[in-house]
């Protein structure tokens, strides 16, 4: 068990994450620190003991909302079709909700001033998922659940059609998720793409 003292410097710093990535989904990186030691519930001082400047700060609420875009495709490939479908709706739901989408559009608008968090940023989101989506595909694959072909292409294929011109609608307010809308278009989506990868028999 952890020392009370470094239990509740954790607490805080979590608080202080949490509060920042409402504040910058809500204001956009014009956020002050004033605000965000406000919401958190903690002196501005507390938040720089944490944080030297609000660059980390924004930096660390990028990275966690990325890490949360992760979405990971581990077990066996039985069924191909049922795990594309749930990591379809997961996907979407992380990628078009209201927080991949807010901080999406505030590190967009920030991604010239920082270059470096930007790229860590699809690092370890997109990046991430994508990889793992390839490799589940290459497994299916080797299996002959799929036809053989670059998995990597494939990965790269069905998350362009997850998202296609839906980001920008969403992007732009244009719309919200409807989950009987959802679960239709992701079957639809899925389906096509199998069908494009059907094994050859």
């Amino acid at each position: 068990m952890g020392h009370p003292a470094e239990s509740a410097i954790t607490e805080t710093r979590n608080r202080l994450i949490q509060a920042a990535r409402e504040a910058f989904m809500e204001e956009g990186y014009r956020a002050s620190v004033d605000s965000i030691a406000s919401r958190a519930g903690v002196a501005k001082q507390t938040l720089y003991n944490h944080f030297p400047s609000k660059d980390e700060l924004f930096s660390e609420s990028a990275g966690q909302v990325s890490d949360a875009i992760v979405v990971s495709l581990d077990g066996q490939t039985d069924d191909v079709r049922a795990t594309l479908i749930r990591f379809g709706t997961t996907f979407r739901q992380k990628v078009l909700g209201a927080e991949g989408l807010a901080m999406f559009r505030t590190l967009m608008a920030e991604a010239v001033r920082f270059p470096t968090l930007a790229q860590a940023f699809f690092a370890k989101g997109p990046e991430q998922t994508t990889t793992r989506l390839a490799n589940f595909l290459g497994r299916a694959m080797a299996a002959s659940q799929l036809r053989q072909d670059d998995p990597r292409f494939a990965a790269e294929m069905l998350i362009g059609m997850l998202k296609n011109i839906e980001h920008f609608r969403h992007i732009s307010g244009n719309t919200e998720l409807s989950e009987p809308h959802e679960k239709a278009r992701i079957e639809k989506i899925t389906d096509c793409f199998l069908r494009a990868y059907a094994p050859n028999h």
